[in-house]
């Protein structure tokens, strides 16, 4: 024909399909050993780790995880509506405040600044299910009550087998947070501790071990949140008749079980936030409303106002940099109308 590359060849060297790949290895050391830069470039993300490893994974670290006491609180959940429909059991009168035309009521309670007594009774209800809805009795001796005692009190043979109240670990959390004057984040921190130790480690949350591990949890969290931390002796004059050897002892090996990842990033931090309100909403543990007074008015729409003057100047300068036509005029842009 002329050219060099003829398409008037011989049957026996006619093109043909390739083989069938009889292997696995043998497809990825040709896909990569290729020189070819074309589709047979492994992409970046083909290196990652699956969605559903990620989403298999710690919910302490990882944010698309979901929480462990959230799914343990479900069964009780589903049980109680089911017999409230069953037994015809009628809500009762409504203790949420709605706002009208004369009054509006706002949730002080937010992410970076959540309430403190909803907040703690949120975690401490997810305690109780942890306990109440366990799989095992998988504990450490390091934090078995009976032979590191927080008290000089005999603890009861049954300490073991009997579940605590939700009112029990309520007073026990509120009782350290309010001597050692913990915030509400700290609270966050110490579920996700909690739920991380319990991961790490494959134990359970049980009556023997439950106020050792809050009590470490609680320990470490103030630490890595607050600025000024709360010593270990200063829990010893909380809880009078325990060591500061102990304390040291039980700190250092909740360390260890966590790996020493006290890392918590601010996706898990309001994941666990927000799964906490549905906690709260599943069990009737509203978060305090309080009304609008117009000084908390004027703070509201002066915030709103400097948010929107940020966002416009930061829009305008996307716009000019996004600018490619050489005779381009203007650009018009028209208000989002949110129903």
């Amino acid at each position: 024909m002329g050219n060099t590359v003829s398409c008037c060849v011989s049957p026996s060297g006619s093109p043909k399909l390739p083989r069938q790949v009889d292997r696995l290895e043998d497809y990825q050391i040709n896909t990569d050993l290729s020189d070819d830069t074309g589709p047979y470039l492994q992409h970046i993300s083909d290196r990652e780790l699956p969605d559903d490893l990620a989403l298999e994974s710690n919910p302490s670290d990882h944010a698309r995880a979901s929480t462990i006491f959230l799914s343990k609180s479900q069964t009780d959940v589903r049980d109680k509506r089911k017999s409230n429909h069953i037994n015809h059991v009628s809500p009762g009168p409504l203790s949420k405040k709605y706002s009208s035309c004369s009054t509006i009521f706002i949730d002080d309670s937010t992410v970076s600044q959540p309430n403190l007594k909803s907040t703690i009774k949120c975690v401490t209800l997810a305690i109780y299910y942890h306990i109440k809805n366990r799989d095992s009795d998988r504990s450490l001796d390091i934090f078995d009550e009976k032979k590191h005692p927080l008290s000089r009190e005999q603890v009861p043979d049954d300490y073991s087998r009997t579940d605590p109240e939700h009112k029990l670990i309520y007073r026990f959390v509120r009782t350290l947070f309010s001597a050692a004057q913990l915030t509400a984040e700290c609270a966050i921190v110490t579920l996700v501790y909690l739920e991380r130790l319990l991961t790490y480690a494959e134990m359970d949350i049980c009556p023997c071990n439950w106020k050792r591990i809050v009590l470490g949890a609680i320990l470490l969290a103030s630490k890595v949140w607050d600025d000024q931390a709360v010593w270990n002796v200063d829990y010893c004059q909380i809880l009078k008749d325990i060591t500061v050897e102990d304390m040291n002892e039980m700190e250092r090996h909740f360390l260890e079980l966590l790996q020493f990842n006290i890392n918590v990033p601010a996706s898990v931090y309001a994941k666990y936030y927000f799964d906490l309100r549905s906690l709260a909403d599943d069990n009737n543990l509203s978060f305090p409303l309080e009304p609008l007074s117009n000084e908390r008015a004027q703070k509201l729409e002066a915030i709103s106002r400097l948010c929107e003057d940020k966002y416009k100047d930061l829009s305008r300068a996307a716009m000019r940099r996004s600018f490619s036509a050489d005779n381009l005029v203007g650009i018009r842009r028209s208000n989002a109308v949110l129903s």
